[in-house]
């Protein structure tokens, strides 16, 4: 890999982008071409579940979905940038991080249904999915609650000598909340091992980026906590993933934290509650839908000739096929029995909780 991008001064902060128009990198990350053919069936994949999720959702099957079109490059970018015993704090848009991380899609997907799959027993709502197999905590509607959760983690990795890293997310709209100023300035002031990432996505659901700050850009907030920042176009994987490998290793060395801007955008709307018709136009979507991360992708993977039009049928009938199979299987699970209602409350259950598990007298 080529060493991270230094730091932009407080009055630049440039977008950093390798792929360019004719498909080529400009410079070349050298990314391994089984990682780039591995991010490209993963980016895939998530769109695929997105279209599906949606479908259910409004077929009255699932309650909510919070879709990430538009957006795939970040997110399995860095599920494929971390190491095993590193922690993710994602968003709205992150969950998919687990997924590239060798999350089971059955378990992912009962998580939305709420039923027994559910490894967090039904108790949390749809979109929110956590993991301790692959150290993923669940993000809360409480907008950038997670960020300060994150960079106490890292405080604690750092007191322990411990070579791991956070990763924290926020969109934009995340930035004008106190949690992300507290985070901002405590994981500067004790160097911790965290990268706290927004994804600039321009709508904090129908409030826009210009009604978020007045700032030149959202890497520019890093300067006045004196954190080094990168501003990265989130729709180029290649870029996304190098900025997001550097900064991570930077942390894990003891470089401390980085702030990264990732520019993107929300093709769909914010959630399944959401009509995006009624707050931007059809042709700013147009525009942004020609800078597709998932198409900019094969783009390159064409140049390169590692995929053709035969290859991404069978991709499409492999994802399918997994999709509908585990659709299937999970949707047919019961509820979460109800006794596990008093389960996970205290290590050792109480009297009282013990009076109110056990069956009334007749």
């Amino acid at each position: 890999m080529h060493p991270a991008p230094a730091s932009a001064p407080a009055s630049e902060h440039p977008l950093f982008r390798v792929l360019r128009a004719d498909h080529t990198a400009d410079p070349d990350p050298l990314i391994p071409n089984a990682t780039l053919l591995r991010a490209y069936r993963e980016m895939r994949r998530l769109r695929a579940i997105d279209a599906r999720m949606l479908l259910l959702q409004r077929q009255g099957r699932i309650g909510f979905y919070g879709p990430s079109e538009g957006q795939e490059a970040v997110p399995i970018a860095t599920g494929l940038a971390v190491r095993e015993n590193d922690w993710v704090f994602p968003a709205l848009r992150e969950q998919s991080v687990m997924l590239a991380r060798g999350f089971p899609l059955n378990s992912f997907l009962a998580q939305i249904f709420g039923n027994s799959g559910d490894i967090a027993k039904g108790r949390q709502m749809p979109s929110h999915q956590s993991g301790r197999s692959v150290n993923q905590v669940s993000w809360s509607s409480c907008i950038a609650t997670q960020l300060p959760h994150a960079v106490g983690t890292a405080w604690a990795m750092k007191l322990q000598k411990a070579k791991e890293v956070t990763v924290a997310f926020c969109g934009e709209g995340g930035t004008s909340e106190p949690d992300f100023h507290n985070a901002m300035n405590f994981a500067a002031v004790y160097h911790v091992p965290c990268v706290i990432v927004c994804q600039n996505n321009h709508w904090a659901i129908s409030v826009p980026a210009s009604r978020q700050t007045a700032s030149k850009t959202f890497a520019i907030k890093s300067v006045a906590y004196g954190m080094p920042s990168t501003r990265v176009d989130g729709n180029d994987f290649l870029a996304t993933y190098k900025v997001l490998h550097d900064a991570i290793e930077r942390a894990r060395n003891g470089g401390g934290p980085t702030f990264i801007e990732a520019l993107t955008y929300r093709i769909g709307p914010h959630s399944s509650s959401d009509d995006p018709t009624l707050y931007r136009s059809n042709a700013e979507v147009e525009e942004w839908r020609q800078k597709d991360p998932l198409a900019r992708l094969r783009g390159h993977l064409k140049h390169l000739k590692l995929i053709t039009e035969a290859r991404d049928a069978e991709i499409d009938k492999e994802i399918a096929d997994e999709l509908q199979k585990a659709i299937t299987e999970v949707e047919a699970l019961p509820p979460p029995p109800s006794e596990s209602l008093f389960e996970d409350v205290y290590e050792t259950q109480t009297w009282n909780l013990r009076e109110q598990r056990l069956p009334k007298a007749p």
